[in-house]
């Protein structure tokens, strides 16, 4: 039986994990988050992987306050650079996969098309600048791994854009939202699946890939907005703004979809983004069935 350590384990797609791992027999799963494991300390690290033989790592802890990165960039290096080289070191010594979370931050969003693995990253910002450095340090100190990219994160966990319109729209009878930033909306409990789905292959790697993955479709925020009041039947006036209309400390990528080819070559099925938002919506509001 194969053991996986998952960090970040209190996060969305830590939880997601949590939920779908009774699915997965053939692993044994330890959770972790900073209360039981502070992967910044290093020393204290060391002591816990040498006691503890993983075959897995699945690192979904990160430093994902975008806005706030742009004053903390001490803390947003440490989680986002720092530790993932650690943990990519210590798989090279160690032997075990260690499996990446990153973002369609890497590119600057002034693309025309979906971004392929290998398009040329130019993070723009703070935080999608640390978790570029954070994938770099994987590529250069691990001798097999996977990263992952994903966009626009969501799920029944956490804090998050899903959670944010339920609340604000069942409070207000207007929102602005920006229809000018496009990407493609993802169920955290999609890619959870697709992680666990895919871990035989994964293990076969003989170096470290990176892979993108989002569920199908694509949609502005303004979209998503109105497809997150349709779906709950939250009568809530949507009005479309441009980016320029709601200012924020940190930049955002105005066109972020990401080219999964390469992760569907490997046999999995992504759902289109509206049934999965539909899906976490029941989870959310079951009543509302």
């Amino acid at each position: 039986m194969k053991k996986i350590l998952v960090t970040g384990a209190n996060g969305q797609l830590g939880n997601e994990l949590r939920v779908i791992s009774g699915d997965f027999p053939e692993y044994q799963f330890v959770y972790t988050d900073i209360d039981q494991l502070d992967l910044t300390k290093f020393d204290r690290m060391d002591k816990f992987l040498k006691e503890n033989a993983f075959d897995v790592i699945i690192n979904c802890a990160a430093y994902t306050a975008v806005d706030k990165a742009e004053e903390e960039h001490e803390i947003a290096s440490l989680v986002n650079v720092e530790v993932p080289e650690y943990l990519a070191v210590k798989s090279l010594e160690l032997g075990y996969l260690l499996i990446h979370l990153s973002t369609d931050y890497v590119f600057d969003g002034k693309g025309f098309r979906p971004y392929a693995e290998n398009d040329h990253p130019n993070p723009v910002g703070t935080y999608a600048k640390t978790k570029l450095d954070g994938e770099n340090a994987i590529l250069f100190n691990a001798q097999r791994g996977a990263i992952i990219r994903t966009s626009w994160l969501y799920s029944s966990f956490g804090k998050n854009f899903v959670k944010t319109m339920l609340k604000a729209g069942e409070e207000r009878k207007y929102l602005r939202v920006v229809y000018d930033q496009i990407g493609s909306p993802t169920y955290a409990r999609d890619l959870a699946g697709a992680i666990l789905t895919l871990l035989p292959q994964f293990l076969q790697l003989e170096q470290t890939e990176i892979y993108h993955y989002a569920n199908e479709g694509v949609a502005s925020w303004y979209d998503f907005a109105i497809a997150i009041m349709e779906l709950a039947g939250i009568e809530c006036k949507v009005e479309a703004i441009e980016t320029k209309d709601y200012p924020l400390p940190a930049a955002r990528p105005h066109y972020s979809v990401l080219n999964k080819s390469r992760i569907k070559s490997l046999g999995i099925k992504i759902p289109y983004w509206r049934d999965s938002l539909n899906a976490c919506i029941q989870q959310l509001l079951p009543n509302k069935s």
